[in-house]
């Protein structure tokens, strides 16, 4: 999660894990949330970086921009300065990954500058009175990116489009349409570990409908996690920009996200 400070980052994630909104600001230094899923017999583990808008922290926030898998940029309708900074922010996590591919291969092609992170544009306060950017700039900027590129208007204070934004982010970036907020069923901290999430459904049950199926999905947003060590998080930035060196089929259209998979476990990360 990106952008400048006071844009709403934070009350967005509130909303997409617990559907909750805090009128009162706390700035944010760095927050780290996970959340399970059952999907179709399998395990996905989705990983929630809420990062400080005042960069305090630069070679911090590179590293963020060269272990994430999707972003959600933000900026807020009522001022232009931070829609200038989403702007800044999608350029430079663009750079640094073709930067850090080109390292790898010691290679100057152009070939790499077509490379496709799949990212929303949120225009946050659409509640707000008055607004500095039009909702038609924001769209017209988008549509003049690649297809993993897309805006959504939003509000996390009225609770618009919050689910819409995060559906469109697994749509473009090819994961399980389940993982969106109103896509799964929300289950309880009561299954204990090690994943809290009940027993799948048995797999001979081939006769469900669509729609009973859909509905065995399930996630559960996991309590007391910590960070990733920055160790782990150069290990993971190191492997991913040798597998996007060697063309790695993850990032080839239609999936467009390298997942660090091990046996039935798929994780992948929101910056």
């Amino acid at each position: 999660m990106l952008g400048s400070a006071r844009v709403g980052k934070t009350a967005i994630v509130a909303r997409f894990l617990s559907n909750k909104f805090e009128e009162s600001y706390t700035p944010t230094i760095e927050d780290f949330h996970r959340k399970l899923y059952r999907i179709k017999g399998e395990v996905h583990q989705l990983d929630l970086l809420d990062t400080s808008g005042n960069h305090p922290f630069p070679a911090m926030r590179r590293l963020s921009f060269l272990t994430g898998d999707l972003f959600v940029v933000v900026f807020s309708l009522d001022c232009r300065e931070s829609f200038e900074e989403a702007i800044r922010l999608r350029e430079s996590i663009l750079e640094t990954k073709v930067s850090a591919t080109q390292s790898a291969t010691k290679s100057r092609s152009k070939s790499h500058f077509n490379l496709k992170v799949p990212m929303v544009i949120v225009g946050n306060k659409c509640d707000k009175d008055v607004k500095t950017v039009t909702v038609e700039e924001a769209e017209e900027y988008c549509n003049s990116q690649d297809d993993c590129c897309v805006f959504v208007e939003a509000s996390a204070k009225r609770n618009y489009h919050v689910e819409e934004l995060f559906y469109q982010l697994f749509v473009v970036a090819g994961l399980p349409l389940e993982m969106a907020p109103n896509h799964h069923r929300k289950v309880p901290l009561t299954f204990g570990s090690p994943t809290m999430l009940p027993p799948s459904q048995p797999r001979h049950k081939a006769t469900l409908s669509i729609k009973r199926r859909l509905s065995d999905a399930c996630g559960v947003v996991a309590p007391n996690v910590r960070r990733p060590s920055i160790r782990t998080d150069l290990m993971i930035m190191r492997t991913k920009t040798c597998s996007l060196a060697a063309g790695n089929e993850n990032n080839a259209p239609g999936s467009r996200i390298t997942l660090r998979t091990s046996d039935t476990r798929k994780t992948c990360s929101i910056q």
